[in-house]
């Protein structure tokens, strides 16, 4: 569920491949696993130092990473 309209959903920011990173979660065409911008963002960085660190990265994989987390804590096991 996308709370933002205006906001992509994950889904079009990271992919997860047996044959790169192991099939961690990572954003689609890099190898930057989603656990570490999680990271940058748990120690406080933010969107812009982020993109400092990881030219590649765009606002939107960073909103993207978040919305997967937000998908991953609102999972049910039925």
């Amino acid at each position: 569920m996308n709370i933002h309209p205006d906001q992509p959903n994950w889904r079009q920011h990271i992919v997860s491949t047996p044959e790169v990173l192991s099939g961690k979660p990572r954003i689609d065409g890099t190898r930057i696993p989603v656990a570490l911008i999680l990271g940058y963002l748990a120690a406080g960085s933010t969107r812009d130092e982020i993109i400092r660190e990881f030219p590649d990265l765009t606002p939107q994989d960073i909103a993207a990473c978040l919305d997967y987390a937000r998908d991953l804590a609102d999972y049910q096991v039925v």
